[in-house]
């Protein structure tokens, strides 16, 4: 959810902040005041492509900053139902807003996320999220998919219809959630054993050249076998063996220098009868005779653990020199497979199993091929499971989103969710077959791909059906609505101005709007303007308080405040009060 976006040098804003409310915001004014460069500057947010037109003249650059709530579904709460649809809990619809969340976590720092993008005069942009640097990507994996942007030919989910599969698998629920999973589950299974099948087959197809080099490694290593954590005993223990001189002189010199006549525990013990014979005269000297006595128990310890390590030192040359012949066989080892001997224990292991798959070709490739082929019997079974759920939750998602077409007036024209069944081949982790809307202008045409035919206006107000439907359970938590009302009037302006308050109980809305009916819905509305500045032709963005939006709406209902106007536009604001209140 957007909680504040600010834009600096932006076309002809010069500044200007926009703080949404969480339902639904609206922007009024006259035409060319400037609205469509509030829109660049979210899309910028969103990560599309920078143009140094879009910085005002005379400046060096632009600046956009945003910030971001995590989307209302992961901080726990629950919408509820919505006009014209059921609630997440009565549809059992899949929270795929709460998944969205988890994996973004890293991007919002405590429920929130800064993002900030500058564009210079000669066109190269910088990105920051929460204060570091970042790439126009991040704005693209992160922020673009917590926002549909619906304007002329500008409707980010509609538009793609990779998308449209998740649109009706949020709409279906739970079931369809369980069964998408198994699929997924077994086509994962499907793929390992295909993978399998091809390294039998590759093993078994093997060049002779490989075959003699996997041999030679073999024989190599097993002429040598290595154990593993040899080496390193080894190593420990040549040093001891090459150096067992020096360590029996030193040890003998440290046992003689203890327990030797006149040695360390000799004085000690003189040294503690002195103090013991004087303690009489001083209890203090009688401690101080304990402690002595207590380091001599130490350094008759010393004294036992020295004769013990000299009476276990021995110089075998014969052991030595074979201790010295296979450390050296290691390391030849080591820089042929190596560099570690852990290396060369893999190396073999990959040998011999290479060699035993050639050896054992045929048997191996059996039992693979016979491993795939129940893997895909259980794939086949998960895939028409999950088609047959779609198909049977596709007539009542075009229901749901055709109730609110009706209430918009839109003549007999539906949305018909097309499923065509893909081959073995074409089979991907969304599913077996491929969904696409298609838009029916009227009754005995041709339903054709929604994106080719649809006008601005129209696609507009079926994005507004479709996420009316979908209700809490959309994975998109901001939706901004441009050109929805196009060539609206009348009865229908109202029936829109209905269906954006019920959306905006589901989702943060954000509508630029020419009609009065729309704005008067508004938790929140801010008035676009265009004036002369001291540096020329600039767009002002003003919130407006209960006065100010009684003239604007006036302005809107006959292009001036009279008194007439004014009258009316008092009279539909409390009536959208009233309305908002029941």
């Amino acid at each position: 959810m957007i909680d504040e976006i600010r834009v600096s040098n932006l076309a002809l804003i010069k500044s200007a902040s926009l703080e949404p409310a969480a339902g639904l915001t609206v922007l009024t004014g006259e035409t060319g005041a400037g609205k469509s460069a509030l829109l660049s500057a979210l899309k910028l947010l969103m990560g599309v492509r920078a143009d140094k037109d879009m910085v005002r003249e005379g400046s060096e650059g632009l600046t956009v900053e945003g910030r971001f709530v995590a989307p209302r579904r992961s901080q726990g709460e629950d919408p509820g139902a919505v006009a014209g649809g059921r609630s997440a809990d009565e549809r059992g619809v899949v929270d795929d807003r709460c998944d969205q969340a988890d994996d973004s976590q890293p991007f919002f720092e405590e429920g929130e996320a800064v993002v900030s993008r500058r564009v210079g005069a000669d066109g190269r942009s910088r990105v920051s999220v929460n204060g570091g640097m970042a790439s126009v990507r991040q704005l693209t994996e992160h922020v673009a998919p917590l926002v549909d942007l619906c304007g002329q030919f500008e409707h980010q989910q509609l538009m793609k219809p990779a998308t449209h599969g998740d649109l009706l698998d949020a709409w279906a629920g739970d079931e369809v959630r369980r069964l998408h999973a198994a699929y997924r589950e077994r086509l994962a299974a499907a793929r390992a054993a295909q993978a399998k099948l091809d390294r039998v087959r590759e093993a078994g197809s093997a060049s002779e050249a490989r075959l003699d080099e996997a041999r030679f490694a073999l024989r190599r290593i097993d002429e040598v076998s290595p154990q593993p954590g040899e080496y390193d005993q080894l190593v420990a223990e040549l040093a001891r063996a090459e150096h067992a001189e020096a360590l029996a002189r030193a040890v003998i010199e440290a046992h003689g220098a203890l327990s030797g006549d006149d040695g360390a525990l000799d004085q000690l013990s003189q040294a503690a009868a002195a103090l013991e014979g004087a303690a009489r005269f001083d209890e203090g000297l009688g401690a101080l005779a304990s402690s002595l006595r207590e380091a001599g128990f130490v350094l008759e310890d010393v004294a036992s653990e020295t004769r013990s390590y000299r009476d276990r030192v021995e110089f075998d040359p014969a052991q030595l020199e074979e201790w010295q012949e296979r450390v050296a066989r290691m390391q030849g080892l080591m820089r042929e497979f190596g560099p570690r001997m852990e290396d060369v224990l893999e190396r073999r292991a990959q040998a011999a199993e290479q060699i035993a798959l050639v050896d054992d070709a045929e048997e191996r490739e059996r039992a693979a091929r016979a491993e795939l082929d129940r893997a895909e019997d259980a794939l086949a079974e998960a895939a028409e499971q999950l088609d047959r759920a779609r198909r049977a939750a596709a007539p009542a998602f075009e229901e749901a989103v055709r109730v609110t077409m009706r209430r918009l007036e839109m003549g007999g024209s539906e949305l018909v969710c097309g499923i065509e069944a893909l081959d073995r081949a074409g089979w991907s982790a969304y599913g077996p077959s491929a969904v696409e809307f298609l838009y029916r202008p009227a009754a005995g045409m041709q339903a054709r791909p929604l994106a080719r035919i649809a006008s601005g206006g129209e696609m507009s107000r079926v994005m507004l059906s479709v996420k009316v439907a979908l209700g809490g359970g959309d994975a998109v938590d901001t939706l901004v609505f441009d050109e929805v009302d196009a060539g609206v009037g009348g009865a229908v302006a109202v029936a829109l101005a209905d269906v954006l308050a019920d959306l905006a109980r589901t989702h943060q809305v954000i509508v630029v709007t020419h009609l009065a009916q729309v704005a008067v819905r508004g938790q929140r509305h801010y008035r676009v303007a265009r004036c002369d500045g001291p540096a020329g032709a600039e767009t002002q963005l003003q919130v407006l308080d209960a006065d100010q939006r009684v003239v604007e709406v006036a302005r809107m209902l006959s292009g001036d405040a009279t008194e007439a106007s004014l009258a009316h536009a008092r009279e539909m604001l409390q009536a959208a009060k009233d309305a908002a209140l029941s």
